[in-house]
């Protein structure tokens, strides 16, 4: 292999490095086989390894794919952020306000702004959300290793979906959510009922006052594993939280935190609000870059 693959590791949803949700993206001035990027992000291990073209597609974006360690998925959100960070600052010609990323669900932009203490903000604006399914407590609790009275009951739990699919479970309180964990055969009922095995947890109650909620996620890749801040899954909260009416009004500006229960404090902004029936929902965060290399 020729020196045509660039390595770079960012923190995505980070407040300062080794925080938030890492992720490795590749960029190539040549294509690689499908059977090299899967075993390239089995090596990584990270939740989401991307690869991407160094040159742009006709319309100016650019096409990405997208790897757990077990498979290619079509949307996830703290790859979508960390890869446009990295294009606009190591790909693209020139600097860039917008990036657009063309996904498996299509086409999804990316805005750069500065927030309040200066730093650069990034948002993904999400692709429409389809909300599916709902479920009873019981099974779920059971299979959260939870009681059902753990769980809310002014608010289901239900699937929502845009390209892959998360339950959203509504906790009671930041107890329940730390003494959470998927157990996947308890889950196996669930699965044959078409339930998908991941599951967005999430609660009023935070470990930081400036914070509005608390989450958790977890999926099945090889087992049980969790991320440490998930962008699809605060997405679809968004989609979940208008449609329920969670908050008041049909305007959020949230932030949620993450990842404290395994030691990678992440910080996952959410805008959501309803304009003319259409849900419009945009989640953002931190990038910080960690490591810049060659594949060899």
């Amino acid at each position: 292999m020729n020196m045509t693959h660039h390595l770079y590791m960012v923190d995505v949803f980070a407040e300062w490095p080794y925080s938030g949700n890492p992720l490795a993206v590749v960029v190539s001035t040549e294509a690689l086989s499908d059977v090299t990027m899967q075993q390239f992000a089995a090596e990584m291990n990270f939740s989401e390894t991307t690869f991407v073209m160094s040159a742009p597609e006709d319309d100016g974006g650019y096409r990405v794919r997208i790897f757990t360690p077990a498979r290619e998925i079509a949307f996830t959100g703290h790859p979508i952020l960390g890869t446009a960070w990295v294009i606009r600052h190591h790909v693209a010609p020139e600097p860039c306000s917008q990036v657009r990323l063309h996904l498996d669900v299509g086409q999804v932009p990316v805005t750069f702004e500065s927030s309040a203490d200066g730093r650069e903000l990034v948002w993904f604006t999400a692709p429409p959300m389809s909300l599916g399914a709902i479920s009873p407590r019981e099974p779920v609790a059971a299979a959260l290793g939870l009681s059902p009275e753990d769980i809310e009951v002014r608010v289901p739990i239900q699937v929502i979906s845009a390209g892959t699919s998360a339950m959203i479970v509504p906790l009671c309180s930041l107890d329940a959510l730390r003494r959470s964990k998927l157990n996947l055969a308890a889950f196996a009922p669930l699965a044959a009922e078409g339930f998908p095995p991941l599951v967005y947890l999430f609660c009023r109650q935070t470990h930081q006052s400036q914070n509005d909620l608390c989450a958790r996620f977890f999926f099945e890749a090889h087992g049980v594993r969790e991320d440490p801040a998930t962008g699809n899954g605060a997405a679809f909260l968004g989609a979940y939280l208008l449609q329920h009416r969670y908050f008041p009004g049909l305007d959020l500006s949230l932030r949620i935190e993450q990842g404290y229960e395994i030691r990678r404090q992440s910080l996952v902004m959410l805008r959501a609000r309803i304009r003319n029936e259409v849900r419009e929902v945009r989640v953002g965060g931190y990038v910080v870059p960690t490591v810049q290399g060659e594949l060899l």
